[in-house]
């Protein structure tokens, strides 16, 4: 059986990387933005200089973000997340890559210092120009209450969710501990992304070119299947659960 493949490629492993995408977490009742139905199909995504640009433009992101955080704040780690938590626990995996900006693989239990957020992260705030971290709570409050847009207290910057927009340029450290991530792992496991955002989407195909074994477990199918030892077109969960010896 498949699973049983994984489950061998997996123990024989001694530098694994997961890379996760969206599929990952719609198990926990996060949409994919990206699919039929998704947010993008509609709304028209706010880019990054649009948001810079226009007050009107950063208030609209503001009530999106706080229209979203109902179903956002309510998801918990599934058995998907919990099996990687599991991996990274066991010593098998050393890092987790993910283009999920949700938090749920720092909340089922992998330290914060082994995920890599190449798209950030929607769960604080920062400056933009002086990278101060801000909590989310005082700035739903204030906004909330008559649209007041939070501003830096200590630089007077935008603030705006530790998220990347798009047209936004990608994080250079996140980029280079994924790079260094991929290029030092013998097995890298894609766990419900359709790889075709990029540059995150290149990390696998660098892991394979870099002589590591390749397993793509995904709903649908991705372009990257032929370059795969192993495909499974399965839900993530049950699948990475079965895996790892989860009940």
């Amino acid at each position: 059986m498949s699973i049983d493949i994984l489950r061998d490629l997996l123990s024989q492993s001694r530098r694994a990387v997961v890379f996760t995408g969206a599929g990952i977490s719609t198990e926990s009742g996060i949409p994919d933005f990206r699919s039929p139905g998704g947010i993008w199909t509609r709304y028209q995504p706010i880019y990054f200089d649009d948001f810079l640009r226009s007050e009107e433009m950063r208030r609209e992101t503001w009530r999106r973000k706080f229209g979203m955080e109902n179903v956002l704040s309510a998801a918990r780690p599934n058995r998907g997340h919990l099996a990687v938590a599991q991996l990274v626990r066991r010593g098998l995996v050393s890092h987790v890559i993910t283009q999920n900006i949700d938090n749920l693989h720092q909340d089922s239990g992998v330290p914060d210092d082994q995920v890599i957020e190449l798209h950030g992260n929607n769960t604080y705030a920062r400056c933009l120009d002086c990278h101060e971290r801000y909590e989310i709570d005082p700035i739903r409050e204030a906004f909330l209450r008559d649209e007041t847009l939070p501003i830096c207290d200590r630089c007077g910057g935008h603030v705006k969710t530790a998220t990347i927009s798009f047209g936004q340029a990608m994080p250079e450290r996140e980029m280079r501990l994924a790079q260094e991530a991929t290029l030092n792992c013998d097995l890298m496991l894609v766990a419900g992304s359709s790889l075709v955002v990029y540059p995150a989407a290149g990390f696998p195909v660098m892991a394979k070119q870099n002589g590591a074994k390749l397993v793509i477990v995904n709903r649908d199918p991705t372009e990257m299947d032929a370059l795969a030892d192993l495909v499974l077109h399965t839900e993530l969960g049950p699948t990475l659960a079965a895996a790892v010896g989860l009940n």
